[in-house]
């Protein structure tokens, strides 16, 4: 079979014995298939022997996981390379006809795209949403419908979501959404019933630290903190390789901590949260503060403005950076990542804010030094290629252990429950 993947690259974790299990042949078939269409993704068009030659597995291995693969519609056979010695090799590529829906639901509008297996958008549109669930998800069903017809030639994998919230890691379905105010609504099933495709879902800073693995952004990097600041503030953390979702899907709710309990009342409940004073809304806040004439209904309008370098505004979102760079010392205390990413509308000014939250991040650290902190690009593309990957993840070595972890824990659930 050949290696799958060493110990020294990827750490070895400990084992829990109550729920463990021997590594069958299949598993480890289906981590070389994942490790090889990583290869494929990243080194396309590439051929078999180069994927036996990087990836250290047997060329016999290598031919029969991309027979599955092709056979599967993941990756086609393109070029026949002839070169100075050997037989001619038949180049390998992804399949850009497999395709992923990907939606990004926000509290008043959600934005749906078409995305490939290599992250490129092919289509994407903003649609306002209405505040029932039931009419939200009809209408962005609609708009699903409507992409998919327009793509008649594509076959869609499925469709994965990304929400301003935690979801419960058993059943998919909401557990805390203060922003969205969904709750107890099924989307998953709502989708479902409606398209006939496979849904995954998850929160918004998970899909885009997701994304971040799934195209490369993040490689070699094992311990890293992503903060999605939107209308709230959520946060993903990835520790020794692994996207953590904690015990109930709640990990890493940082943005509803408060710092300052004289602060505004949070939709959580609490006063002071962190996310009261760092995320988009807050800056809002502080620009009809600072500016009495403020006529701007939006985050868009604000960042327009301090990119025109009005006084109000620049203010307003200095206060922003100032109050996440501040939040940053929560952070690093508690979990003290080697890099620190910022997504949201707020890095298309990062020459002005980003100094300022390095700053802050710097003096607030309880020794040593602080990690590197960087932006991951547009918000709302970020939640929408996370929502891709969310759905192609299931050949990738991050879906595999949560859904072992899934399966352990329904099964653990299901024997308390007897």
């Amino acid at each position: 079979m050949g290696p799958t993947v060493s110990s020294q690259q990827y750490g070895i974790r400990r084992i829990d014995l109550s729920s463990a299990q021997l590594a069958s042949s299949e598993m480890a078939r289906d981590i070389n298939r994942d490790i090889v269409l990583e290869f494929i993704r990243f080194r396309q068009p590439v051929s078999r022997v180069d994927l036996s030659r990087l990836s250290g597995l047997q060329p016999s291995t290598i031919s029969a996981i991309v027979e599955d693969l092709i056979a599967e519609g993941w990756v086609k056979e393109g070029a026949v390379v002839r070169g100075g010695r050997g037989r001619p090799s038949t180049m390998l590529s992804v399949n850009e006809d497999l395709v992923t829906l990907a939606l990004d639901i926000r509290p008043n509008q959600a934005i749906v795209a078409v995305v490939d297996l290599t992250g490129r958008f092919l289509s994407h549109e903003t649609i306002a949403t209405a505040t029932s669930p039931e009419a939200a998800v009809a209408k962005l069903v609609k708009k699903m419908q409507s992409l998919r017809s327009r793509y008649k030639e594509k076959t869609f994998e499925g469709i994965g979501v990304s929400v301003p919230g935690r979801v419960d890691p058993v059943t998919s379905r909401l557990l805390m959404a203060p922003n969205l105010k969904w709750g107890g609504f099924d989307i998953k099933a709502a989708l479902e019933k409606s398209m006939g495709l496979q849904v995954e879902i998850d929160n918004d800073a998970n899909a885009c630290l997701l994304s971040e693995l799934w195209f490369g952004h993040l490689e070699g990097v094992r311990n890293a903190i992503l903060i999605a600041v939107s209308e709230g503030l959520g946060t993903a953390i990835l520790a020794g390789g692994q996207i953590l979702s904690g015990f109930n899907g709640l990990a890493g709710e940082f943005g509803h901590i408060p710092v300052d309990p004289r602060g505004p009342l949070c939709g959580c409940g609490q006063r002071g949260c962190w996310e009261m004073f760092a995320s988009s809304r807050a800056a809002l806040r502080a620009h009809r503060k600072f500016s009495r004439n403020s006529q701007v209904k939006d985050i868009q309008g604000l960042l327009r403005l301090v990119q025109d370098r009005d006084a109000s505004a620049l203010k307003a979102i200095k206060a922003q950076a100032v109050a996440i760079g501040r939040g940053l010392r929560l952070v690093t205390a508690a979990l003290s990542p080697e890099r620190i990413l910022i997504t949201g509308e707020i890095t298309s000014c990062w020459d002005v804010v980003g100094p300022l939250m390095r700053a802050e991040l710097e003096s607030g650290m309880l020794a040593g030094s602080a990690p590197q902190l960087m932006p991951a690009g547009d918000g709302y593309l970020a939640r929408l290629s996370g929502g891709a990957a969310l759905l192609m993840q299931r050949h990738s070595r991050y879906h595999r252990s949560t859904h072992v972890s899934r399966a352990n824990r329904r099964e653990r659930r299901s024997r308390t429950q007897s």
